[in-house]
C-alpha cells in the first residue's frame, strides 16, 4: 500500500517536472528552421564532393600537372637531347647561350579566331588614344578661352584707364584755357561736358572735310589732347605739373605717354 502511494506521488516530484518539454511560443518553429538549415548545408557539401568535373576542368588539371613535372628519360625528345650531350638545367645551343626554360605554353580557351585578342587590344589602345586627344583638345580650348577672357579683361581695364585719363585731360584743358581767357575750345571735345552741348551746332557748322570727334578713338583723343596741353600750356597730366618753359618740360617730364611715367 505504501509502495503504491509512493509510485503515485512520483508525478509530482521535481524530476518529473524537469523532463517536461519546453512549450514556449515559437520555439518549435525555430527548431524546425535550424534543422532545415543543417540539412541543406549537408546536402550542399555532398553535392560539392560528388560533382563531376567538366571536360575543360579535367584538361586544365592534367595540363597543370604535366607542366609542373620535368621531362624524364621516357620522353623521346628529351632522350634525343641527352644523346647529343644535353644535361638537365643546361642552356641550349653549341655555346650554351640559348634558353634554359622551355617556351611557355599559351593555351587558347576561347572561341574567337586567331588575332582576335590583338585586334581587341589595338581597338582598346585606339579608344584610349582618342580619349586622350579629346581631353587634350578640351584642355587647350579651356586654356584658350581663359587667355581670351584675360585679354578682354585687360583690354577693358585699359579702356577704363584711358577714359579716366581723357576726362582728367579735358578738365585740365578747360581750366587752363579759362585761365588764359580762351572762351571756346579748339575742339568741342577738348572740354569735359561741352561736347554734348555743342553737338547740334557743330553738325551745322562743320565742313565735310572736317573730322568728327566720334571718328576718333579714346586713345587718339587722349594723344591729341595731351599734345595740345604740352604745346599750349606746358602741362603734363601724368606729372600733374605745369612747367615754366619747353626746356623745363623736356628735361623734367619722362615723356608724353602714360607708359613713360610707369
Amino acid at each position: 500500500m505504501k509502495l503504491n502511494m509512493a509510485e503515485e506521488e512520483d508525478y509530482m516530484s521535481d524530476s518529473f517536472i524537469n523532463v517536461q518539454q519546453d512549450i514556449r511560443p515559437g520555439l518549435p518553429m525555430l527548431r524546425q528552421i535550424r534543422e532545415a538549415r543543417r540539412k541543406e548545408e549537408k546536402q550542399q557539401e555532398a553535392n560539392l564532393k560528388n560533382r563531376q568535373k567538366s571536360l575543360k576542368e579535367e584538361e586544365q588539371e592534367r595540363r597543370d600537372i604535366g607542366l609542373k613535372n620535368a621531362l624524364g628519360c621516357e620522353n623521346k625528345g628529351f632522350a634525343l637531347l641527352q644523346k647529343m650531350g644535353y644535361k638537365s638545367g643546361q642552356a641550349l645551343g653549341k655555346s650554351g647561350d640559348g634558353i634554359v626554360e622551355p617556351i611557355p605554353l599559351n593555351v587558347k580557351t576561347g572561341k574567337s579566331g586567331l588575332g582576335h585578342e590583338a585586334l581587341l587590344k589595338r581597338k582598346a589602345e585606339e579608344k584610349l588614344e582618342s580619349y586622350r586627344r579629346k581631353i587634350h583638345m578640351k584642355n587647350q580650348a579651356e586654356e584658350t578661352a581663359a587667355e581670351q577672357f584675360r585679354l578682354r579683361l585687360k583690354h577693358k581695364q585699359d579702356e577704363v584707364k584711358l577714359e579716366g585719363d581723357l576726362r582728367r585731360s579735358q578738365r585740365a584743358c578747360r581750366q587752363l584755357d579759362t585761365q588764359k581767357n580762351i572762351q571756346v575750345p579748339r575742339e568741342a571735345w577738348y572740354w569735359l561736358g561741352l561736347e554734348e552741348e555743342t553737338d547740334e551746332e557743330e553738325e551745322k557748322e562743320q565742313d565735310e572735310d572736317d573730322y568728327k570727334s566720334e571718328d576718333l578713338s579714346i586713345l587718339e583723343k587722349l594723344q591729341i589732347l595731351t599734345g595740345y596741353l604740352r604745346e599750349e600750356h606746358l602741362y603734363c597730366i601724368w606729372c600733374g605739373t605745369a612747367y615754366e618753359d619747353k626746356e623745363d618740360l623736356s628735361s623734367n617730364c619722362p615723356g608724353p605717354t602714360a607708359a613713360d611715367h610707369d
